[in-house]
């Protein structure tokens, strides 16, 4: 179900009765879409959490291409995306809420490290280092958050062949501390979109296995 959050910001959430657990979603760089309700459907009946997805680009119109898309990144703001990931928590109606994200959606994981207000985090190939065309006012670095933050809260989905997260960014990813899950055969997006050239079955059910686990348990 469609949902807008109180700062205008478009949301797809699907609540679970007596669920413990909450989970927010941060799409990837094409937005919310009927994907992305279906993984908010998944994640609640799978995974028994109630489950909102946010639209990371709540000023665009709907259908922009991806050049207009790619070129809007350097002009989004770290402070609205968190408190459009704080509304989305609230949604959820549950004391416990995690965080996954896909793509551009998992750069913003690692910053939300930063937040208290996800227990466990799971970032699926986010870009670890902000892409030069994306450096804007309001972008900061991943790793800066990270390390702000508590990096012993995020699992780290990365394909060993997905040239946005350089092995030279993975090692300075891996010594902030988070729990990293590599798939060394793997390529850019390899998990959540079955019609993706790069899509990779058995990496993606085990990832998505390990993001569940990781969710689910206590930090």
């Amino acid at each position: 179900m469609r949902i807008t959050l109180p700062s205008g910001t478009p949301a797809e959430i699907q609540r679970v009765e007596g669920a413990e657990r909450g989970l927010v979603v941060i799409p990837d760089i094409f937005g919310l879409r009927p994907l992305f309700d279906d993984h908010v459907a998944r994640f609640a009946t799978e995974w028994g959490m109630s489950t909102v997805a946010i639209e990371p680009f709540p000023d665009l119109p709907a259908g922009v291409d991806t050049d207009t898309r790619f070129a809007a990144v350097r002009d989004l703001s770290d402070a609205d995306k968190f408190r459009d990931l704080r509304e989305a928590a609230a949604a959820t109606g549950c004391s416990r809420v995690g965080l996954i994200g896909f793509c551009m959606g998992g750069m913003y994981c690692f910053k939300a490290a930063s937040l208290d207000v996800f227990d466990r985090i799971a970032s699926f190939y986010g870009m670890i280092s902000l892409p030069e065309a994306w450096r804007g006012a309001d972008q900061g670095e991943p790793l800066d958050y990270l390390n702000r933050g508590d990096s012993s809260r995020v699992l780290a989905v990365i394909g060993g062949q997905d040239t946005w997260t350089p092995g030279a960014d993975v090692e300075r990813l891996r010594q902030t501390g988070v729990d990293l899950a590599f798939y060394c055969e793997a390529e850019h997006g390899f998990a959540h979109d079955v019609s993706r050239p790069t899509h990779r079955q058995n990496d993606a059910a085990d990832a998505f296995g390990r993001a569940r686990d990781w969710l689910l348990a206590r930090a």
